[in-house]
């Protein structure tokens, strides 16, 4: 994959603000929150009306909907808080701007990389499941995922890598982006993550935008 220099400008002004104390911060923890929350609130919104518009509700007999709706809900939202919990307790927050001081590499995050991600997709797709609604899940589910990935690929992992290194490398190597690698040892002392922390000291690298990497 090349990459392109705008995309590695924000992950190294992510990683600025994250590690270097940026007087911006708390504003953009607060914007990021309002943003990301209002966006996924506003399209669910926007959803039953497109429905009711365009009169592709589905229709899933009741003894499946619920469920099924259910069961996804259930594994989403403890998910979704789990992540939130273990984030706070290391005293940081999922928000890329204000992370944990340290990389959290246990629970949840020894199956997959991005339990939040994964967590918060299972609860589109569970509300999607209990309202049948059309475009919640064939529209904006597919662009739900497919943006998550790229701003994980393109701007949290290289993020992650200017802060920890080989380790994160080894790291993302072993554990699965949202589906668990079986045969691959997670364990935190064997990835050597657990302790190390974060380096505000060190300057972002800023490759140049014909240079690409695999």
């Amino acid at each position: 994959m090349t990459n392109n220099y705008p995309t590695n400008a924000v992950a190294a002004f992510v990683y600025q603000v994250a590690t270097r104390g940026h007087r911006a911060k708390l504003a953009m923890c607060i914007a990021g929150v309002c943003f990301y929350y209002g966006t996924v609130g506003l399209a669910l919104g926007l959803c039953t009306l497109a429905d009711n518009w365009l009169g592709l509700h589905l229709t899933i007999p009741a003894a499946l909907r619920l469920p099924l709706g259910i069961i996804i809900l259930a594994f989403g939202v403890p998910m979704v808080a789990w992540t939130i919990a273990r984030f706070l307790k290391a005293r940081g927050t999922p928000i890329p701007f204000s992370p944990p001081p340290t990389f959290v590499v246990d629970g949840l995050y020894r199956i997959v990389r991005n339990p939040m991600h994964l967590g918060w997709a299972l609860v589109v797709i569970g509300t999607g499941v209990l309202r049948q609604s059309f475009t919640l899940l064939a529209m904006f589910t597919p662009v739900f995922i497919v943006a998550h990935v790229l701003y994980l690929k393109l701007v949290e992992e290289k993020e992650l890598e200017q802060k920890f290194g080989q380790a994160y490398i080894e790291y993302r190597k072993r554990v699965g982006m949202w589906l668990p690698r079986l045969g691959k040892s997670t364990k935190p002392q064997t990835l050597n993550l657990k302790q190390m922390p974060m380096t505000p000291t060190s300057k972002p690298r800023l490759p140049s935008p014909s240079r690409g990497e695999d």
